[in-house]
């Protein structure tokens, strides 16, 4: 099978811990995800706090922002859509997306999770900087994230910020006086603001992170909506230590390859996250889900 990704490309990937490739679904395929995405911005104008369908951990399938109202929905996050739709599902287990992750970590992948995270025109939701990693730790670190652009991703609309290289130093504390809260300290996070550069791109383009790379992003200042279709992906080898954010009937799926017999470790030391127990990360983080009155 010809390579999806040159040389130059893995390279650059493996310097900075991101890489940007374009076309990285089929028309159709993107315009069956947008359609789903579409209903369920829709659905969510019935409702008042976060909904189901359940997960399998029993936390609400969709969140808002607290600004979420029926007039301007604010759907923040759809989590594991790969549950409920086919698009979905196809694209995680059979986009060029995972022959890209195949060439980058190896023959034989594994899916852990995946979400959406919206920004709708209005919506106040905002990422502060953390590491994939701290969140999911493994046995090793041969995990990627691929943030699928389902929008055309500028800055105006909040995009992924990203600060190149980090994932090659330390690991950091997503903890604050023993409060595990999903972000870095103040000032790791002020350094990281003042390093960082933007991820643009088209609509079917995707963002390929490594796990342990700082990433962030601002509130969508502009009209226009920005989704991410975000799937993570492990070598077989890698195994979880601890719980998944979201448990889903697909985790440890070999995705490409076959299944490994062993668990691969390299020295590493990583805090065991606390994982959310409202519908998604954003409350963890300190931004307020939409509540029922």
């Amino acid at each position: 099978m010809p390579k999806v990704l040159s040389k130059a490309q893995v390279d650059a990937f493996w310097r900075d811990g991101v890489l940007t490739v374009e076309n990285a679904v089929t028309a159709e395929q993107l315009a069956r995800l947008n359609a789903d995405l579409r209903g369920w911005v829709d659905d969510s104008r019935a409702h008042t706090a976060p909904f189901g369908p359940e997960t399998l951990d029993g936390r609400p399938r969709f969140d808002m922002g607290a600004e979420h109202s029926a007039e301007r929905p604010a759907l923040r996050r759809v989590n594991n859509p790969s549950d409920i739709s086919d698009a979905y599902l196809d694209v995680m287990t059979d986009a060029r997306t995972v022959d890209m992750i195949a060439e980058l970590i190896g023959a034989n992948v594994k899916f852990h999770h995946c979400k959406i995270n919206v920004k709708l025109p209005g919506a106040r939701t905002e990422v502060a900087y953390h590491q994939d990693f701290a969140y999911t730790p493994h046995t090793n670190d041969d995990l990627i994230t691929a943030l699928l652009m389902l929008d055309d991703v500028t800055e105006e609309n909040g995009c992924l910020m990203v600060v190149p290289g980090t994932h090659k130093g330390p690991i950091h504390s997503l903890f604050r006086d023993g409060v595990f809260v999903g972000r870095m300290a103040d000032d790791v996070e002020s350094d990281m603001l003042a390093r960082q550069i933007p991820v643009t791109g088209k609509a079917g383009s995707v963002c390929l992170m490594h796990t342990r790379l700082a990433h962030g992003s601002a509130a969508n200042s502009s009209t226009r909506p920005r989704g991410l279709y975000i799937c993570v992906y492990s070598a077989a080898d890698a195994v979880p230590i601890a719980r998944n954010p979201m448990p889903n009937p697909n985790e440890g799926r070999i995705v490409r390859g076959v299944e490994s017999p062993v668990a691969r470790m390299i020295p590493l030391e990583v805090e065991l996250p606390k994982q959310p127990k409202s519908a998604s990360f954003f409350t963890v983080q300190g931004q307020a889900s939409a509540a029922a009155e």
